[in-house]
């Protein structure tokens, strides 16, 4: 579900050209062509891409590029740690082999688009959507070959492995940890999405659903007593945040809204949960040549030279932290005026989300499947 456009993109053009001539070496203006999001935007970001256009000393020159704006109300998340997901951006395309996009500014002056930015190389390349859910329509059921669609996935778990392979000590980015919420690993991320499921709670107005409460209460029981590894996380691990090339391999990995340390079992967790939501949970027929289940876990033992463990846990986990998140979209959709409030209830507590979940945990089904919200 796309969100209204939040600023005047006209104004936002000639801002965007003066600021881009003081970073550039330019002869002249910057001229920035029509602005827009992408086709299928989310409520956890505003993003712009455009092009600009300026004459350098060889000429003139043109580029694509995309603006990555701090949310500073209507968030999703309890933290937005804007500035550390540039600096991990940064820092991937610099000095790993992680497929990101170039990053090429950060600006912490307000003054210019009300909020902290960065802008960075736009990438050729494309993404499952997520709204319509790519499999119910879009290019990747209608236009791909079962053959591509299973290049596409396995490309997609090699690329989740190639981060959890990060040096994150080495290359400073311990920066992500968050001393205040315990132990850094599984502590950190638990009393995280406590303190996050009580905010939502809180800004929501309701309580969270009873599948909600429930897993809550199962993850607070069977949480880990250790973390045989910390790597860095992606967070939000899945194919709509990777960005495909012609031949349905990855060009790069985006979305780091999430970015994390913990045990790299969250993220596979995360990635198998996400696959359960887009087919299971809408409900939708398995995509022909998607790999299993079974078969996603071995190609990321193949490519990461890791044993896979705690996939159960990790799975619940995900599913938890994504009920947060769709509890803080059933209030933003209110505060958008894009349902009535006493929608929002039956949206938090019946969606792909709370369906898989209580699949997983042998509950009874939240409800039937909602036709707009599924």
């Amino acid at each position: 579900m796309p969100i209204p456009e939040q600023r005047d993109l006209e104004a936002a053009r000639g801002i965007l050209g003066r600021w881009l001539a003081t970073q550039l070496p330019v002869v002249g203006p910057v001229e920035v062509g029509p602005i827009s999001g992408p086709a299928f935007t989310g409520f956890s970001n505003e993003t712009l891409l455009f092009d600009a256009s300026w004459t350098g000393e060889q000429g003139p020159v043109t580029e694509s590029l995309v603006l990555r704006v701090k949310p500073t109300q209507h968030t999703v998340f309890l933290e937005q740690d804007f500035e550390a997901q540039y600096l991990v951006l940064r820092t991937l395309g610099e000095r790993s082999a992680v497929p990101v996009p170039r990053v090429r500014w950060y600006e912490a002056d307000e003054s210019h688009l009300g909020a902290p930015f960065f802008v960075m190389d736009r990438v050729d390349g494309r993404a499952p959507e997520d709204s319509p859910p790519y499999t119910q329509q879009g290019w990747l059921l209608e236009a791909s070959t079962p053959a591509q669609r299973r290049t596409l996935v396995e490309s997609g778990v090699q690329a989740l492995a190639a981060v959890h392979a990060v040096d994150w000590q080495g290359l400073g980015l311990d920066v992500l940890s968050k001393p205040q919420y315990g132990r850094i690993g599984f502590e950190q991320q638990l009393r995280y999405y406590e303190r996050s499921y009580e905010w939502a709670e809180r800004e929501a107005g309701f309580p969270a659903p009873p599948v909600a409460q429930a897993t809550l209460a199962w993850v607070q029981a069977h949480a880990p007593a250790d973390d045989p590894e910390v790597t860095l996380c992606w967070g939000d691990a899945r194919i709509n945040n990777q960005l495909f090339g012609p031949d349905y391999r990855v060009r790069a990995v985006v979305d780091w809204e999430m970015v994390t340390l913990a045990d790299p079992m969250m993220d596979l967790g995360w990635w198998l949960f996400l696959d359960r939501h887009f087919h299971e949970g809408m409900p939708a027929p398995r995509m022909e040549g998607f790999p299993t289940r079974e078969e996603m876990v071995s190609g990321y033992e193949t490519a990461s030279g890791r044993t896979a463990r705690d996939l159960e846990f990790y799975e619940v986990f995900a599913g938890l932290r994504f009920a947060v998140v769709m509890l803080r979209i059933a209030t933003l959709v209110t505060a958008f005026g894009l349902m009535p409030a006493e929608g929002a209830v039956e949206m938090a507590g019946n969606n792909a989300v709370t369906r898989v979940l209580a699949d997983l945990l042998d509950l009874p089904a939240p409800g039937p499947v909602p036709g707009q919200f599924g």
